[in-house]
């Protein structure tokens, strides 16, 4: 089974904490039965961390754990910080295909969604 962890900063802000749990529930809405389980996780700042993350999909049958960075640039965080904790859970994991796709700013849909909040 398929699963997909979306990946955020994490604030101090319960409330912008709380907006990533949301993102994921609309995500999981709209997805339908491509995954079984979509799930959020943070980098730092809040719970879940990523390992809990990655973890908490396993528990629940994943056989495969896209995370989904979302971050709108290459910095520190993408390039390093997410790779350096993904990279604990697939030692731990090596027969499970865990796997960090492109993070949010790559996305050409991206352009389409900023000219429309701009119009």
């Amino acid at each position: 089974m398929k699963s997909l962890l979306l990946v955020a900063h994490g604030s101090r802000r319960a409330e912008s904490n709380e907006e990533i749990a949301q993102l994921a529930a609309r995500v999981a809405a709209k997805a339908g039965d491509e995954f079984g389980v979509i799930q959020h996780a943070f980098l730092e700042l809040a719970e879940p961390l990523i390992p809990d993350g990655i973890e908490s999909c396993i528990a629940r049958g994943a056989t495969s754990v896209q995370v989904v960075p979302y971050f709108l640039a290459r910095g520190t965080h993408v390039a390093d910080d997410i790779p350096e904790q993904v990279a604990i859970k697939q030692a731990q994991y090596p027969d499970m295909d865990i796997r960090i796709t492109d993070y949010l700013g790559t996305s050409d849909e991206l352009v389409d969604v900023l000219l429309k909040l701009a119009s």
